[in-house]
């Protein structure tokens, strides 16, 4: 069912509320640059409602754009998969690299079919710095304050928020948050908007974990390992679309930067788990979580002392060879991630050009000319630094609205 017209006023609970990449109005299909670049205008003449509304706009189209992705790259890279089953048999592509090549004919002839029935592709593409501005979140920078602008609170507390959770070391953003905290309390409003579904059910294991309910903390680290692993291969599938690919070199970096930082947080999810199985006497569970971290962290000592003690008491536990091999699930994520890391070291060591350090004279003056419809914004801008500093200058004692005294 279509989006209702209620999704893109103001009183929305939230951006995404009822989002579905499948019936996404056609009325509100733009180009994201488009929708973006006039919400700054918009903020800039300190219009804070229509700013808002096209903010939130731009942030549903980049899930869009997001999901639409992610949808035609998984389901043409299955379909591939399937249509390829049977050329085993097929003398003419004996040679590995014609099997190659044809996966990625009939992938991109999928992809291309898969494409033409969303109304997104049919738009110009966004350029990789307004991609990267929304994966950083910096719409909520504005969110924030044009709420803060309309006496908005709650949503611009949960906006600050949001904004925090991927850039918590942000000082304009704390200090706003600080500043929050002196007019409400703001607690209830700490909503994260772009949250993962796994990140809540790791919160939830690692709270059960530490309150000592080993057997609840086990069952929702499972949980989480399963979505996280869900949210990566779609992640997998849309990093393959997500930008435009001006040289060959822009492409592995690309794919294989994102998932070199998530590694530490697998490992991390397997070491509770391990643990959490330990205490429930369930070392048939537990090793293998053991082997599982260790893909990861072969260095940790404790860890490798956790394996040996497995190992000393094999008989005991009831452990067979196959206990001390790392789980399948953990197994598959590693090899991709160790392949995409040498796809990494490759293309830093074999597809840089030549002459990347020098600039022509045309680029020069493309480069004074900032594409980068943040640069006037970039800092702390005017309104955040008068209610700041006015702030810094006058102490305010906690009150119920969000009025600024005069």
């Amino acid at each position: 069912p279509q989006l209702p017209d209620v999704c893109i006023q103001l009183d929305t609970a939230a951006q995404y509320e009822k989002y579905s990449f499948r019936g996404f109005p056609l009325k509100d299909i733009m180009p994201l640059d488009s929708a973006y670049n006039y919400a700054l205008e918009q903020y800039a003449a300190q219009k804070w409602g229509e700013s808002v509304k096209y903010l939130e706009l731009g942030l549903r189209l980049h899930r869009l754009l997001r999901d639409s992705e992610s949808f035609c790259g998984r389901n043409c890279s299955a379909a591939a998969r399937r249509d390829g089953a049977g050329d085993g048999d097929d003398t003419l592509l004996a040679d590995s690299s014609l099997r190659v090549v044809r996966h990625i004919l009939r992938r991109a002839a999928c992809l291309k079919k898969c494409k033409a029935g969303f109304p997104v592709f049919n738009l110009s593409y966004p350029k990789r710095d307004l991609l990267e501005t929304f994966e950083q979140r910096i719409p909520y920078r504005y969110i924030q304050y044009a709420y803060f602008q309309l006496n908005n609170m709650e949503k611009a507390v949960a906006a600050a928020h949001t904004f925090l959770k991927k850039n918590p070391a942000d000082p304009y953003l704390t200090k706003n948050m600080d500043y929050y905290k002196t007019l409400v309390d703001v607690e209830e409003y700490l909503i994260d908007h772009e949250e993962q579904p796994y990140e809540s059910v790791f919160l939830k294991s690692v709270t059960l974990y530490n309150s000592g309910d080993f057997s609840g903390s086990a069952r929702n680290m499972e949980q989480a390992i399963a979505q996280y692993l869900e949210v990566y291969g779609l992640c997998l599938a849309g990093c393959e679309g997500s930008y435009e690919i001006l040289e060959v070199k822009d492409f592995y970096p690309t794919l294989a930067g994102e998932s070199v930082r998530s590694n530490k947080f697998v490992a991390t999810m397997y070491h509770y788990l391990q643990f959490s199985y330990y205490k429930l006497n369930d070392a048939k569970n537990a090793a293998p979580c053991a082997a599982s971290y260790v893909l990861f962290d072969p260095g940790d000592q404790v860890m490798q002392q956790n394996i040996a003690y497995y190992r000393f008491y094999r008989e005991q536990w009831g452990l067979e060879d196959g206990d001390f091999h790392p789980r399948p699930e953990a197994q598959t994520y590693f090899n991709q991630t160790t392949k995409q890391k040498e796809m990494l070291q490759f293309a830093l060591n074999y597809l840089q050009t030549d002459d990347e350090d020098v600039v022509s004279p045309e680029e020069a003056a493309g480069a004074s000319r900032s594409e980068n419809p943040d640069a006037e914004f970039e800092g702390m801008g005017d309104y955040e630094e008068s209610f700041l500093s006015e702030w810094w200058q006058e102490p305010r004692t906690k009150r119920d609205t969000g009025e600024v005294a005069d």
